[in-house]
């Protein structure tokens, strides 16, 4: 009984805050050991660390909507499952410990929550960043990344963004009528701005103007959605990109074939954004 009330106490924990923290004895031990294997990366470049630590999820299962859990939003944090989003945070937070010359867990989480709520505050579910052009938007003006697809051949693009708000029941949280008004409203937002494609029949031309460990989110024209997919550009002996990402059929996993031909096999892809990582000094 006392194990069950102590594994209750860990996976619920308020810090943060006062915002609650998810996160099991498990994945705590799994933070720990990652941390330990990741000092021993020696390079000091930004793309290469990203990818050695986007590698060192190898094979960890694929799980939805891993941070749909309980009635209120929560910093959630998970090593065991990953979808495309998580897994890109993860990475990106893990990297930025190593940048910071820090290994604690406290640390962890609060680059964690800069990276998935807007302005880096975690205040509701609708502050996390659902859509992933914002997601990269807001990374950049916290510092994180830097945003090239304009300068790797992309064009400026605009569009109406609401699949959340237009299909509703596909998210458990909507059903409070303040997250709803709230995703409604960042929404119309995001509508009125523009962000870059680089299109899918341009990727080939320009690939070698991306590095290992860009973040490459596939962007799509399914209507009111910017993107579909994220994951993280690595480089074969081929020469070739490729997609280093957490997938849908299984798990963490480089495409067999290259990007551009992987695309090929995407309903309704549009062609591809590209952040750069940066070596981030704020910590708040």
């Amino acid at each position: 009984m006392k194990a069950s009330i102590f594994g209750i106490m860990m996976l619920y924990t308020s810090l943060l805050f006062s915002q609650a923290l998810v996160c099991s004895e498990e994945d705590k031990k799994t933070f720990e050991t990652k941390m330990m294997e990741l000092q021993a990366l020696e390079n000091n470049d930004t793309g290469i660390i990203i990818k050695e630590v986007g590698l060192s999820f190898m094979g960890t299962p694929y799980v939805a909507k891993t941070l749909e859990i309980g009635d209120e939003e929560a910093l959630v944090i998970n090593f065991q499952g990953l979808d495309c989003t998580t897994y890109v945070e993860n990475t990106l937070a893990f990297s930025n410990l190593l940048f910071l010359g820090k290994s604690d867990f406290d640390s962890f989480t609060n680059v964690l929550e800069n990276i998935r709520y807007r302005d880096g505050k975690l205040n509701g579910y609708a502050s996390r960043l659902h859509y992933f052009s914002e997601w990269i938007s807001n990374n950049q003006k916290m510092g994180y990344l830097k945003d090239i697809t304009k300068e790797v051949g992309g064009e400026n693009f605009q569009k109406n963004i609401n699949f959340m708000s237009t299909h509703r029941d596909l998210y458990p949280f909507l059903e409070d009528e303040k997250n709803y008004e709230e995703i409604l409203s960042s929404e119309k937002i995001l509508s009125e701005k523009s962000f870059y494609v680089l299109k899918t029949a341009k990727i080939y031309e320009n690939e070698k103007k991306i590095k290992d460990g860009d973040i490459i989110a596939l962007t799509t024209s399914i209507k009111g959605l910017d993107v579909t997919h994220t994951g993280l550009a690595i480089f074969k002996e081929d020469g070739r990109l490729y997609l280093l990402h957490a997938s849908s059929s299984g798990k963490v996993t480089v495409t067999n074939e290259p990007l551009t031909d992987y695309l090929k096999g995407i309903k309704n892809n549009t062609g591809i954004t590209v952040a750069r990582p940066l070596k981030n000094s704020f910590y708040k």
